[in-house]
């Protein structure tokens, strides 16, 4: 057992492995402060003795999800927490626990073999023989008999938070082929943002309740409606524009909320048995997701830049603004704090760099913004943007796309053998005593990042880019060239660059270099009579 804070006891488990730790906190089994023993037997003392007054009898039975004992209209509501494709081996972590279990619970309880078994452990696994295919098929098998099994008025609730759209479109094809409607999608907040699972990777804040109902019919005989291609995606743009505002009027932002729209969005689609094209031919789920990321990203755009028009802005800046709203969504929740600044404040387990890490992404304070790669195509393609033609705004490696940091993009903006990464190699010269601890600091700052021989830049091609400029300017401590740029050279009487900037200030998370940047960009704007 460890003690992590002031928390008490916890569980071996960090995350779903066994991992070598250096150290870890032994408590004393006599002592009484908040992380002892007897507090937490007196945690778990308190909250099984409300359930011994509970005078109803249930009935416990472990069962294949994909072979249920059930009858047919059995149930009024099901509710499952499905494994999520490749991202637990639920089995074998399991075997840590069911070597101890088995030796004091009942034959009877179906401990009865000498591991947990696994042959039909419904994971992704190439190891064990099991590719994406089985996963589906077995997934469509177990959503098919919890539709058996539910009455025809009956509800169902599937709990998923696995981060991949590949695991995501997986899980929604089995639900709509087993003959369910997707009513609702609503973000709860299940995980803890100090877990460690939140802390290195790009994990969901929340965990996503999709609310299904049977297709009208009765029993197994779902509806055979057809719906028309043209209606449904008629429908869908209004659909979304009726939910994201009231998302974000509740908080809900950045990656939660695009995933809150699935639900308004699958319904349209997954109230008919099958919708065709104009042709005849069928429209598969992937194709319809690609216009549902399309339309919650135009929605978020809106909600992003509020009175602006997104439009009047080049695609990478919004493809920039977007990528950063699902990251965290900045201040976009309300609060006026970054979603990523719980994390910034949480305590960390390891040596590496500090991350920010927010609901569908993470963030290294100097290491540019990653997104899985088919969650940062589907949002480049809904803003008409292609990844693979923007390598000097996105780096693309593997199955991870990261947009990049402002200071990567030094040799871009500022051409050939300007702006240069690099260290300086020695130290900053000295400065003339009557110059103030702020501009000794930018002097350093700038000949650490080898911008100490900057000169002032011509205007870049978009919006953007002209913003990433400035921040530049301000990082390396050239305030006259800055002054230059925004006033004589006109970049400053473009109202557009202002508001991005404004925005990028909110979206960019608290802690790194770009939030820093923009926010001395911005403090320059009224000395400037802007």
């Amino acid at each position: 057992m460890k003690a992590m804070g002031n928390r008490g006891v916890v569980h071996t488990f960090g995350r779903q492995a066994l991992p070598i730790v250096w150290d870890f906190a032994e408590t004393n089994p006599l002592n009484a402060s908040s992380a002892s023993w007897l507090n937490m037997i007196d945690y778990m003392e308190r909250a099984i003795e409300p359930l011994c007054v509970i005078k109803s009898i249930g009935h416990a039975e472990a069962a294949d999800a994909a072979k249920h004992p059930l009858f047919d209209g059995y149930a009024a509501c099901i509710v499952t927490d499905p494994p999520y494709y490749d991202s637990v081996p639920y089995a074998d972590l399991s075997d840590y626990f069911y070597v101890w279990l088995k030796r004091i619970v009942p034959i009877s309880a179906g401990f009865t073999g000498y591991l947990t078994p696994k042959s039909e452990e419904c994971i992704v696994d190439p190891s064990k023989g099991k590719d994406k295919a089985f996963y589906e098929r077995t997934m469509s098998t177990a959503m098919a008999e919890s539709r058996r099994i539910l009455s025809p008025t009956g509800i169902g609730v599937v709990v998923f938070a696995h981060k991949s759209t590949s695991g995501w479109e997986a899980q929604l094809r089995a639900i709509i082929n087993a003959g369910w409607i997707v009513t609702g999608s609503w973000p709860i907040d299940t995980e803890q943002p100090t877990r460690l699972r939140a802390r290195d990777s790009a994990a969901l804040a929340s965990s996503i309740h999709l609310v299904c109902r049977p297709r009208e019919g009765v029993g197994d005989i779902a509806n055979e409606s057809i719906g028309e291609w043209r209606d449904v995606l008629g429908e869908l743009p209004k659909r979304i524009h009726e939910w994201m505002p009231r998302l974000a009027a509740e908080g809900v932002v950045g990656a939660d909320a695009i995933f809150a729209c699935l639900g308004p969005a699958l319904e349209i689609f997954s109230r008919y048995s099958r919708v065709e094209k104009a042709n005849g031919e069928p429209a598969t789920l992937r194709e319809y997701l690609e216009f549902v990321w399309a339309a919650v990203s135009t929605e978020a755009l809106s909600l992003i830049f509020k009175d602006a028009d997104a439009s009047g802005l080049e695609p990478d800046a919004r493809l920039t603004a977007m990528w950063l709203w699902t990251l965290g969504g900045g201040a976009s929740n309300g609060s006026g704090k970054s979603s990523t600044d719980d994390v910034d404040e949480a305590e960390s387990d390891s040596d590496e760099d500090e991350e920010f890490s927010g609901s569908g992404g993470k963030v290294k304070p100097t290491g540019g913004f990653t997104l899985e790669y088919d969650a940062a195509r589907k949002i480049a393609q809904g803003l008409g943007v292609h990844l693979e033609q923007s390598q000097s705004l996105v780096e693309v490696k593997g199955d991870k796309a990261r947009l990049l940091p402002v200071s990567e993009r030094a040799q871009h903006l500022f051409g050939k053998g300007e702006g240069r990464i690099e260290g300086s190699g020695g130290k900053p010269k000295k400065k003339a005593q009557q110059r103030s601890l702020f501009e000794e600091l930018g002097d350093v700052e700038a000949a650490e990042a080898g911008w100490t021989d900057i000169k002032g830049p011509s205007a870049g091609a978009t919006v953007l880019d002209r913003v990433h400029q400035s921040m530049i300017l301000f990082a390396a401590n050239r305030g006259e060239l800055l002054k230059r740029f925004l006033l004589e050279d006109g970049v400053g009487k473009d109202a557009r660059f202002w508001k991005l900037a404004d925005n990028l200030n909110k979206l960019y998370p608290s802690g790194t270099e770009e939030r820093r940047w923009v926010e001395g960009v911005l403090a320059r704007k009224k000395g400037l009579g802007q």
